[in-house]
């Protein structure tokens, strides 16, 4: 195995620092303790703060994770085999919006970079197969964000398997669900979470939407429920709260499970449709949001028991997001409306406007979630740029960033640097 060629500008070990160890990172809301810049440049523009960049061999829009030194990303590859999918019956949606129908084997991979150097450590093909479905236009094979407990890195290809693998890249287990059927053939976009050797895996699609919950060591189902739900792209959120470990899961009914058994706690309706946002704790509450075909954000006491309606603290219907998940910085939740270039803080505790949607400079349309750290807030839009906000509440403009590429991944801060994953590369920009 040959490693990529990664551009080592700078190969200084990074200062100590937190790793981001699934989708919304450690704390599980979009921030972190560290401190990145707040500028720098790659592409056209030239380049400037820039550590080190690797070159992806293939495609995809999961976030990149980082265990201690090293850095994980998840791409599929497209073989250029002639192969035959498996067959679903799922109806298309207007041709307009979708990629071309696959009809090549695509190589499902796992790679790991040294986080300090851009160094390629291994990849692992954990499986090959012809897509069934083609998948929005903007939606890709490698879209689910893996997750690590430390122990093991847990990738989810959707119906194409979740697989356990060594910090080292060896299989350690696998599982395969089936083939999803997602609206409108739009593609998938769920992932998976991991506590306390519990790994969460959520299907929910156009045929028999489940939750699971595998032993993270064995990849055993330790139990599995129903949901009468159709598609979603929402990654669960798993949370303690008076003894008992919820896992809660965004959708047209919000809903709570125990971890140790997969009971239902309490559901919330009123949601509107195509949820993805991931919800977010906040003191003894979560809060949901959805901003498809209307806007929908609910503040729940994680008390509640049954019928949620009653434990609701407050609800906003006037902005929420689409794709992008929202981030808790400075006491406020950052977010963006639908998925257009505008920016909104809410009080986390009240739900009262902190900062009224305001547009941002450089950022049009964005699927990424922000980030936070350091005091600033990181958008980063779908044509590479990031615009980068001190969380003070007023709109403060500290940098406008380029990497000359297409960016759908979140940011990932890391100690005094931040990790950008395009479409062509990954670049780590900072000292």
């Amino acid at each position: 195995m040959r490693p990529l060629a990664a551009t080592l500008l700078l190969t200084l070990p990074v200062p100590a620092a937190a790793d981001w160890p699934s989708f919304r990172g450690p704390n599980l809301d979009g921030s972190v303790d560290a401190d990145p810049p707040a500028a720098w440049s790659a592409g056209e523009a030239g380049e400037s703060n820039l550590a080190w960049k690797a070159e992806l061999p293939g495609v995809g829009s999961s976030t990149p994770v980082v265990v201690g030194d090293t850095v994980f990303v998840q791409l599929t590859v497209d073989t250029g085999q002639a192969g035959e999918p498996r067959e679903t019956g799922g109806r298309p949606g207007p041709a307009f919006m979708l990629a071309p129908t696959p009809t090549t084997v695509h190589d499902f991979v796992v790679m790991a970079f040294d986080v300090n150097t851009g160094a390629e450590k291994w990849r692992t093909v954990v499986a090959s197969a012809v897509p069934h479905e083609p998948g929005h236009k903007t939606n890709n094979f490698a879209p689910a964000t893996p997750c690590s407990d430390g122990q093991r890195l847990y990738a989810f290809f959707g119906s194409f398997g979740v697989y356990a693998l060594s910090l080292d890249g060896e299989v350690l287990w696998s599982r395969d669900f089936g083939p999803q059927v997602t609206r409108a053939q739009f593609g998938e976009g769920a992932s998976p979470a991991v506590h306390g050797g519990t790994l969460v895996v959520p299907w929910d699609h156009e045929g028999d939407s489940r939750l699971y919950a595998l032993d993270a060591a064995t990849g055993e189902t330790r139990w599995e429920v129903p949901r009468e739900e159709a598609t979603t792209w929402g990654t669960p959120l798993i949370t303690q709260h008076e003894g008992r470990t919820q896992v809660v899961t965004n959708g047209g009914t919000v809903r709570s499970y125990d971890l140790a058994d997969g009971s239902l706690i309490w559901s919330l309706g009123g949601m509107t449709g195509n949820p993805i946002p991931t919800p977010v704790r906040v003191g003894d509450s979560v809060v949901v949001m959805t901003g498809y075909k209307g806007y929908k954000i609910q503040s729940v006491k994680l008390s509640a028991e049954g019928d949620a309606a009653g434990s609701v603290n407050w609800t906003r219907d006037d902005a929420a997001p689409y794709v992008p998940s929202p981030s808790l910085a400075g006491g406020m939740l950052w977010f963006t409306k639908s998925n257009n270039g505008i920016v909104t803080a809410l009080d986390a505790e009240t739900g009262e406007t902190v900062l009224k949607p305001t547009r941002l400079p450089g950022v049009e349309q964005i699927y990424s979630a922000p980030t936070a750290a350091g005091g600033k807030v990181y958008f980063t839009g779908r044509g590479g740029a990031t615009t980068v906000l001190a969380a003070d509440g007023v709109f403060n403009v500290l940098a406008m960033n380029e990497v000359g590429e297409t960016v759908d991944a979140s940011a990932v801060p890391v100690g005094r640097r931040i990790l950008i994953r395009g479409t062509k590369h990954l670049f780590c920009f900072g000292e």
